[in-house]
């Protein structure tokens, strides 16, 4: 399978001017660290920003709230404890979620992009 990709890769690659070339090489699958710092670079890099500090405000506030859920004797105490926890817990981790969604959501991005490039030297061999 690997080698059939590889000669479809090399036939668009051979259609494609070379700015269209350079583009489809930047278009290539991404490790999982250059998928997770992509999510800080475009437009609303600023918003992804923003709820990772917010993520790690909510994770010491998990942190915090564990210690006094440990230190407290009194029941009404360890549920208020344990609720905020809880709560906090929660909060992070459906900012992480929001996260893995940005991740997904610009590989879906770059394959549709690497699609239409795939189309668009198609189109230009058939009218040749």
């Amino acid at each position: 399978m690997k080698t059939n990709m590889e000669d479809i890769d090399k036939l668009i690659k051979d259609t494609l001017t070379e700015e269209e070339a350079k583009f489809y090489d930047e278009l290539d699958e991404q490790n999982f660290l250059q998928m997770v710092f992509g999510i800080f670079s475009g437009k609303n890099s600023w918003i992804v920003y923003l709820m990772s500090i917010v993520q790690v405000v909510f994770f010491g506030l998990f942190i915090y709230c564990a210690i006094q859920f440990f230190n407290v004797e009194a029941t009404n105490e360890l549920i208020k404890w344990g609720v905020f926890g809880t709560l906090c817990l929660m909060a992070s981790s459906m900012l992480k979620l929001f996260s893995w969604m940005q991740m997904d959501k610009k590989a879906i991005i770059r394959e549709i992009k690497r699609l239409e490039l795939q189309v668009s030297s198609l189109s230009s061999k058939i009218s040749e």
